[in-house]
């Protein structure tokens, strides 16, 4: 009795898989698109730190103002729940390369659903817990602030909507990223299913989980700068 010799229409796609023509070999094409990945990574970082260099020159202005507004606007627990949720999602994105260079292809894929249900965790909270509450009570940037205290606990100064306007528009870009990072970590998983991902061709496991770590990064810095002021 004979054995079968796998052909390549019944091999995985990842056992399949050969490199573009342009690259020399399969281990140049990979390490050219993570390359890649890291110089739009660097624009991302300067995005975010011109944001936190602003804040830093107007925190120096508005010292007092500013914790007094980041304790009474901001739920800190909010916060550190968030920030739980975004490092127990890097610890599987990072999992899910490794299942992927191990071929444990279960694995890979739980893995990165994992990290996507974390994202969508991550907005919903922020969604509902946080922008939602300050849409309706006004506690918005600009002209569109509107803070009435019915308690006399605390009083409003003019450099709160400064603040307000700091977090709305940082969080707001950091959720933007949350949210397509959420639709890259589906569509990697779907094509995880379709066996793409294995030891000898697992580039866009690779390169997505850069991109979420550098949210999840981002959201490290943001946390402590606005909700621990």
């Amino acid at each position: 009795m004979t054995t079968a010799t796998p052909t390549a229409s019944t091999l995985p796609y990842h056992e399949t898989y050969t490199h573009q023509e342009h690259w020399r070999n399969q281990e140049d094409e990979f390490e050219g698109a993570k390359l890649g990945v890291w110089l739009f990574l660097t624009t991302e970082i300067l995005l975010f730190s011109g944001m936190f260099c602003g804040y830093a020159i107007l925190r120096i202005f508005y010292l007092e103002h500013f914790t007094a507004a980041s304790a009474h606007y901001l739920n800190w627990k909010i916060g550190a729940a968030n920030t739980a949720v975004l490092l127990i999602s890097s610890f599987t994105v990072a999992m899910s390369v490794r299942a992927a260079q191990l071929n444990k292809q279960g694995q890979l894929i739980i893995n990165l659903l994992i990290s996507a249900v974390c994202g969508v965790i991550f907005l919903v909270v922020k969604l509902g817990w946080e922008y939602y509450p300050k849409y309706i009570h006004h506690e918005l940037p600009g002209k569109n602030f509107a803070y009435a205290d019915h308690t006399g606990a605390y009083i409003a100064n003019a450099s709160d909507p400064v603040f307000l306007a700091i977090y709305w528009v940082a969080t707001a870009i950091h959720g933007f990223h949350v949210l397509v990072g959420v639709l890259l970590l589906l569509w990697v998983a779907w094509r995880a299913g379709k066996r793409h991902f294995g030891p000898k061709h697992y580039t866009a496991v690779e390169n997505v989980g850069l991109y979420w770590h550098l949210v999840d990064l981002v959201w490290i810095f943001l946390f402590p700068l606005l909700y621990l002021v």
